[in-house]
């Protein structure tokens, strides 16, 4: 695997450049343990979170949270089936 410093964008002026790393954030129940699922799922992908790399943040109320995790990322294709994959958690009620 190539190191982080070695990625870099085949054309820089352009959106998203794979391979890359990337954030994804998945919104759902504070009661979902999110915080363990949602690294979970993208490890279950084949993508490589990277350590200490997960941000929680809970709404003001409590009742939901936010989870961002950033991750590495080969290809569009393994981006997409990433927020698929979070979607489809009957815990996750919002990806961006």
């Amino acid at each position: 695997m190539k190191d982080l410093d070695e990625i870099q964008p085949q054309n820089p002026d352009q959106g998203f450049q794979f391979p890359g790393v990337f954030e994804i954030t998945a919104m759902g129940s504070a009661t979902a343990d999110l915080e363990h699922r949602v690294p979970a799922i993208l490890a279950g992908l084949g993508l490589v979170v990277l350590a200490d790399a997960v941000q929680v943040r809970p709404s003001r109320e409590g009742n939901y949270v936010a989870v961002t995790a950033s991750f590495t990322c080969p290809t569009r294709e393994k981006y997409d089936a990433a927020h698929a994959a979070l979607r489809a958690d009957p815990g996750i009620r919002w990806t961006l």
